[in-house]
């Protein structure tokens, strides 16, 4: 277990990332709860490689939700349909995933749906160069539909009562707190039941505290 600040961590990722040899773009999942901090981390890595000089593509599965009309077949609090039936990993897979994985042409869309709109989504293909990196956040990326596509995988790790007190802070919605306790930590518990991610992962970050953070190099 290594412990520093946040400057370290970032270090260690971009070497981590740096250490993948494949002969495609490297495919990085920065998984973990809602609130856990994956959008940050993976943000804050990117502007590291960057820097470094690589070329970064930056995706999110919250591009890759189901409408909202398809999304709640089980009801909006359902911890179940939370897990089963949010995201589209089939267009996930089709448009980015593969197409940057072994034998593809790298010709990719970053995005299937637009949230804020609640439209589906046909943005203009684009060709990632051959030596990108794809930092791809999200919920549930290490379940078995997704785990062999990702070259390297970081789990943001947080006690999940934290990320109701967060949630509260940074959404101010009336129902955050039902829709936290309901839906999405049941359903992450479901996925750590069932996928063991934190077991699977090649680096564990404890995100406790984003600024004196833990880690292990598990992979």
């Amino acid at each position: 277990m290594h412990q520093g600040n946040r400057g370290e961590l970032l270090a260690h990722l971009a070497e981590a990332v740096g250490s993948v040899t494949v002969a495609h773009p490297t495919r990085v999942a920065v998984d973990g709860a809602p609130a856990a901090g994956k959008i940050t981390l993976a943000d804050e890595l990117a502007a590291v490689l960057r820097a470094r000089g690589r070329d970064v593509i930056r995706a999110t599965i919250d591009d890759f939700l189901v409408p909202r009309a398809r999304r709640y077949p089980r009801g909006e609090f359902s911890a179940e349909g939370c897990y089963f039936d949010t995201h589209d990993y089939g267009a996930l897979t089709r448009v980015l995933l593969d197409p940057l994985g072994p034998g593809g042409d790298r010709r990719i869309q970053h995005a299937v749906y637009d949230h804020a709109a609640d439209t589906v989504l046909s943005p203009a293909v684009t060709t990632a160069p051959a030596g990108a990196v794809l930092l791809f956040d999200g919920v549930f990326l290490l379940r078995p539909e997704l785990f062999d596509r990702w070259d390297l995988r970081v789990f943001v790790s947080i006690a999940l009562e934290k990320t109701v007190d967060r949630a509260v802070v940074r959404e101010r919605r009336a129902d955050v707190e039902r829709r936290w306790r309901e839906r999405y930590i049941p359903a992450q518990r479901l996925y750590l039941a069932t996928a063991h991610p934190a077991d699977h992962a090649d680096i564990v970050v404890h995100n406790d505290d984003p600024q004196q953070p833990r880690w292990e190099m598990r992979g």
